[in-house]
């Protein structure tokens, strides 16, 4: 498979360097304070996220369905990992965003987000097994990441904070050049999909997650046929954010997403043709796990709570982290989720720091 190993997609285990992936972690973190501190000067104002600048909270409930809806007792058995053995209904905090590190128009062609968190008690009493106070998932309107791995993301932050693309795009190597490329067409192919309503819209979590001892899974949050919504304000450029308010304010009926499980299965799943080892789907963010393989189990729902948007105060107090907020069944997998930890939490004290010297 050299054609795909070409344009940065790695098949095996020997394509990958333990040692390179570390240098490149520690350089990925510098780059994403620099793209952060990037945008907010360019746009005249105070530090926002590195990515998902501009967004939403509101509070939600997160239920979780007993024996996963009363399926096959195997199937129940697998999918009953985690959190989502103990049945029940959880607060939650949900935040619709932009992904773009930029505060743009909503109308911007751009990828949209929905992360939430999920605190582990129900009626004020802990889930039972649970190891942390709450569990955090970040998921996108696209089934994959653009960007595959921490070597594709070095190159491409590289270039997205060089103080001229020309030459920054010049001076890299060969093979991360082609990594860069194969990234941007696939974001600009994302980012190019019909603007609907947030609560319109079907998220998946793009990269995988520990699901128990054993399996290694995705989520996808399916929305409600019947959500309600207006048509956005195409000459408003919180057009997309204004109308999730106004859903939240005014609808009678609060819109919901059936939340489901996908399993990695070796046994059913291909790559152009050909089956390949648990390490490839895991390490390759960019590589769709395809739903007619490997379907996705519906386990929960998530339904928004009316009147329940955060004040500024607490939406900027509100974070999602994916990695800390887990358990050991439940922790990130793969090469795009070890790099980007270290990203978002230097991301998130220089944001939450630079609040603080401006709030004292």
């Amino acid at each position: 498979m050299v054609f795909t190993r070409w344009f940065g997609v790695t098949e095996s285990d020997t394509d990958r360097s333990p040692a390179r992936e570390k240098a490149d972690i520690e350089e990925i973190a510098k780059k994403s304070l620099l793209m952060q501190a990037n945008a907010a000067a360019r746009q005249h104002r105070p530090l926002c996220r590195g990515t998902h600048a501009k967004g939403v909270c509101a509070r939600a409930h997160f239920e979780i369905f007993e024996g996963a809806n009363n399926r096959d007792p195997e199937l129940a058995r697998r999918l009953a990992q985690g959190i989502f053995a103990n049945p029940g209904v959880y607060p939650a905090v949900v935040r619709f965003a932009n992904a773009d590190p930029n505060v743009n128009s909503d109308f911007k062609p751009d990828v949209r987000s929905l992360s939430f968190a999920v605190e582990l008690r129900r009626h004020g009493a802990a889930s039972p097994g649970a190891n942390t106070g709450r569990q955090d998932f970040s998921m996108q309107n696209a089934t994959t990441l653009p960007i595959n791995d921490s070597p594709a993301f070095l190159a491409t932050m590289k270039l997205l904070t060089a103080s001229n693309p020309a030459l920054g795009m010049w001076s890299l190597p060969f093979k991360d050049k082609l990594r860069v490329l194969r990234t941007l067409t696939l974001a600009e192919l994302q980012a190019r999909q019909v603007i609907k309503p947030y609560q319109q819209l079907r998220y998946w979590s793009t990269v995988p997650f520990r699901h128990g001892p054993v399996d290694v899974v995705k989520y996808s949050a399916a929305p409600s046929p019947d959500n309600c919504s207006l048509p956005p304000q195409r000459s408003n450029p919180k057009g997309l954010q204004d109308e999730l308010i106004r859903h939240l304010r005014q609808d009678g009926k609060m819109s919901s997403f059936d939340f489901g499980i996908q399993f990695l299965d070796v046994r059913r799943m291909t790559y152009w043709g050909k089956h390949l080892d648990a390490d490839f789907w895991i390490e390759n963010a960019s590589i769709e796990w395809n739903e007619t393989e490997s379907p996705f189990h519906t386990v929960a729902k998530l339904t928004l709570i009316p009147n329940s948007q955060l004040t500024a105060e607490e939406s900027n107090a509100a974070y999602f982290d994916v990695t800390g907020n887990s358990t050991p069944d439940s922790a990130p997998v793969g090469s795009i989720n070890r790099a980007r930890w270290p990203a978002e939490v230097a991301s998130r004290k220089a944001r939450m720091g630079a609040a603080g010297s401006r709030a004292s």
